[in-house]
């Protein structure tokens, strides 16, 4: 059996001030080719459709475009979703009995209450049946009620609780886990992004150990592609880069390919190409602008200038070379002294000199006698308005 791995596609997402709907269009585009061409036996979505819980109707109207394209292909192509901590998942659930008539099979909450299971999809190629159990982004408290008495604590002990209350045969059959958390186990923590939230060391992190005997767990939450302790069980990353610490990834599509039982799990990874590519720059400014930069003009660039006198207009300058700048920062020795200087103990200052301070480093020169009598008399009024409070 072959089937694509996909999460976090944050559709309607910005990287800094740009609009990213053009490049998801254009990648889920690709996906929705690869699909084409590959025919899997399905596509697995690990949560985190859209970027906000209430998503624009653009959005919306992407991810549409995204499931027809895939319902438009023949023989049909089972669609497994379930939503991530930035879904809404009463909205990703909308039209859910309609939708699963057409082969989409959403989950948009985990068990509820005690009579309610984790939804479970079963698809079959020619080793016999494979079982995908849907198992959307939970805490705790969206849980406790599935116990009498008392539930979990923590969403480890949540995830592990609601798997073993399931009749999973994990002997004679094959089975796969599709959830959205942040996975840790044996001492292993995921490599993480800036664009992603998670709580690292609380009570969010999930234990590995409840998901082992499962043949694959595909996972979504984390954005950069990677195994969490066993080949089997992985991020499939986001197919697009979200931050410009995910400048140095390769993004790409997971397909997996799981044989017969008690053979280990295969992930392919095939290549997606972005509209524009995240890019990191470094170097003084003129060394920046005389490379020659034929590739990648249109790119997202996040540039470090390091010219230690600074220089004019830099941003306006890089305009002329890049279209799409995200920041322009300065890293020299005068900031990193400055940085060095903030670290150190603070030392209290009356309002009147901390004022001074500020004007000598603003007007490079002190208050005169007359500016001194002012400010005092607008710290003495101040003083006065807060005491009246």
């Amino acid at each position: 059996m072959r089937f694509f791995h996909l999460s976090d596609l944050h559709i309607g997402r910005q990287l800094h001030h740009y609009n990213l709907m053009e490049g998801q269009r254009k990648v889920l585009g690709e996906i929705a080719a690869y699909a084409a061409d590959l025919h899997p036996d399905a596509v697995v979505i690990a949560g985190d459709i859209y970027d906000k819980s209430v998503p624009s109707a653009e959005a919306v109207t992407v991810f549409d475009e995204f499931l027809t394209a895939l319902s438009a292909i023949e023989p049909s192509i089972p669609i497994l979703v379930i939503s991530g901590n930035h879904d809404s998942p009463e909205r990703l659930s909308y039209a859910s009995g309609f939708l699963r008539a057409h082969h989409i099979y959403v989950a948009g909450t985990a068990p509820e209450h005690g009579g309610e299971h984790i939804p479970m999809v079963t698809l079959s190629d020619e080793f016999g049946e494979v079982d995908f159990y849907l198992l959307p982004f939970l805490k705790p408290s969206y849980v406790k009620n599935v116990w009498e008495g008392g539930g979990p604590e923590s969403s480890s002990e949540a995830v592990r609780m609601l798997i073993e209350r399931e009749d999973i045969d994990f002997v004679g059959r094959r089975n796969v886990l599709v959830s959205h958390q942040f996975y840790t186990g044996e001492g292993i923590r995921p490599g993480t992004c800036d664009s992603e939230t998670v709580a690292v060391g609380g009570a969010d992190n999930v234990d590995t150990g409840p998901v082992k005997p499962f043949d694959y767990v595909a996972l979504g939450h984390l954005h950069g592609a990677q195994k969490v302790g066993e080949n089997h069980i992985q991020y499939c990353g986001t197919p697009m880069k979200y931050s410009v610490s995910e400048s140095g990834h390769d993004k790409s599509l997971a397909m997996v390919i799981l044989r017969e039982k008690g053979e280990e799990a295969e992930v392919v990874r095939l290549p997606l190409h972005p509209v524009r590519d995240v890019r990191k720059k470094r170097g003084k400014l003129q060394d920046i602008l005389s490379r020659p930069q034929e590739d990648g003009r249109d790119d997202y660039v996040s540039i470090t200038l390091t010219d230690e006198k600074e220089p004019y207009k830099p941003k306006e300058q890089l305009e002329q070379l890049y279209s799409h700048i995200l920041e322009v920062r300065i890293d020299n020795e005068r900031i990193r002294q400055k940085l060095t200087e903030f670290d150190e103990e603070l030392v209290w200052k009356s309002p009147m000199a901390a004022f001074g301070d500020f004007y000598e480093e603003m007007q490079g020169r002190e208050l005169d006698e007359e500016e001194e009598k002012i400010l005092e008399q607008v710290i003495d009024w101040a003083g006065e308005e807060e005491n009246r409070r």
